[in-house]
């Protein structure tokens, strides 16, 4: 593949960037010289293959990292791949710490990365979870078995939204704070809304 150009669109994102500066800009160029388009999505550098995301760069408090949309479908061969959270289901990360990190990873990098283009060319697509194989938390069952009003305005939600609802109530420890949680949203699932709406 041909080296790719820097987006100057983006160049703020590198030259605003208070810790790992080193680090991303030694990242960019490795994305780059796998010639990929250069965008600005979420905030982030993203990175681009016939307008199809392919990686991400972001910078964490502990570490900067390279996303891969679709991560879990790389064969991941070096063990290098971190799924953020149990509940991300597609992207995975490699994480930094220092510029020397990826010096000697740089090889290892742009074969993953040449790897997620051929998945994309592919057209392969990560087999998300279904809306039901999510753990319905007791108490917000309780509430919906208590209130068919909340019920259908729930199960109207889009899959994603009602994803996003399951993820929030499950997190906590205590029930008492579950049931807070459900508390809180309920006038939001009635009017049809999401989460983040």
């Amino acid at each position: 593949m041909t080296k790719s150009r820097m987006n100057p669109n983006v160049d703020f994102y590198f030259s605003k960037a208070k810790k790992w500066q080193e680090e991303i800009k030694k990242l960019r160029t490795i994305i780059l010289d796998c010639g990929l388009t250069e965008e600005l999505k979420w905030g982030c550098p993203c990175y681009t293959f016939q307008k199809s995301n392919i990686v991400l760069i972001h910078g964490f408090k502990e570490y900067c990292a390279l996303l891969f949309i679709k991560g879990a479908l790389l064969k991941d061969t070096n063990v290098i791949l971190i799924q953020q959270t149990e509940n991300v289901q597609a992207g995975r990360q490699i994480r930094f710490t220092n510029v020397q990190e990826i010096l000697k990873l740089e090889r290892i990098l742009k074969a993953y990365i040449h790897e997620a283009i051929e998945v994309e060319k592919a057209g392969l697509k990560v087999e998300l979870k279904k809306t039901t194989e999510f753990r319905m938390p007791e108490e917000f069952q309780n509430i919906l078995d208590d209130m068919p009003e909340l019920k259908i305005a729930f199960y109207n939600l889009t899959p994603g939204r009602q994803r996003g609802y399951l993820l929030y109530f499950s997190a906590p420890k205590q029930s008492k704070t579950r049931e807070s949680r459900v508390e809180k949203c309920m006038q939001q699932i009635l009017k049809g809304k999401g989460l983040n709406d």
